[in-house]
């Protein structure tokens, strides 16, 4: 069913709605991201139902993304030192709503700890992977490396080092798109789902492609990306906080 035209948010690098119901909090560290360009026409069956592909300039993008997962938590409680920290990375793309809501939606998500990858497989439904994972920081240079556990496809690949560059002053319009996304789009028991999020303004900086090797992409149900990435950027981090999931469009609320 097409989607109703409804005004859409801005893309603005600072959070476009208040969250005042805290779910979770967690922080998101020595994060690397890299994007294609891609058709909507191909990404679009993808996407949960209600939602379409978000795009700058008539594209819309395929985004691997590598960080440090850092005390997650839930609530307002301190994040979890063990459990909830752990190397991560993910296979995405850009959505919108009805609603006109912009946002995320994962295809795949490697993480290195057992059971908080179950809890978000059976809690959220979210796709995550149980992975050997490890993330490496020498000075000016971060790489990672991932290989998949469970579920299949078992030793699905992923390695990515980059070269950390200069701090962006003024990231781009599209550096913006990319980065700057303020909310979840995931289906749960068939019915739409949009987890809001807020944190501080993405502090960027340009980075440089080392080496690259890559099987999630594909594992994603996603083409084999053609050519090197069309942006790669990299943060030091942000401190994150997700809200409960957002009417309309979300799980029914007290």
């Amino acid at each position: 069913m097409p989607l109703t035209p409804a005004p859409v948010e801005p893309i603005t690098p600072d959070p476009v709605r208040q969250v005042p119901h805290t779910l979770l909090t967690q922080s998101w560290l020595d994060l690397t991201f890299l994007h294609w360009a891609a058709d909507p026409v191909d990404v679009a069956p993808l996407l949960p139902a209600g939602t379409a592909p978000d795009t700058h300039d008539g594209l819309t993008y395929i985004g691997l993304v590598a960080f440090r997962m850092y005390r997650a938590g839930w609530f307002r409680m301190p994040g979890i030192p063990y459990l909830g920290t752990f190397p991560e990375t993910n296979v995405r793309l850009y959505s919108v709503d009805r609603h006109g809501r912009r946002g995320v939606v994962f295809r795949s998500l490697e993480a290195s700890r057992l059971l908080p990858v179950a809890i978000a497989r059976s809690a959220f439904r979210l796709p995550y992977a149980w992975a050997r994972m490890a993330i490496h920081r020498d000075v000016d240079t971060v790489s990672y490396t991932s290989s998949r556990r469970w579920p299949g496809p078992r030793g699905a690949r992923c390695r990515i080092a980059v070269h950390i560059g200069e701090r962006i002053e003024e990231p781009t319009a599209l550096e913006h798109f990319l980065t700057a996304r303020w909310g979840m789009h995931n289906a749960f028991f068939g019915q739409p789902v949009y987890l809001p999020n807020t944190h501080p303004r993405w502090p960027l900086h340009r980075a440089e492609l080392l080496h690259f090797e890559d099987e999630l992409v594909t594992a994603a149900g996603l083409p084999s990306p053609a050519g090197p990435p069309v942006s790669v950027l990299y943060s030091p981090g942000v401190p994150v906080r997700f809200g409960r999931p957002a009417r309309p469009g979300g799980l029914p609320t007290p």
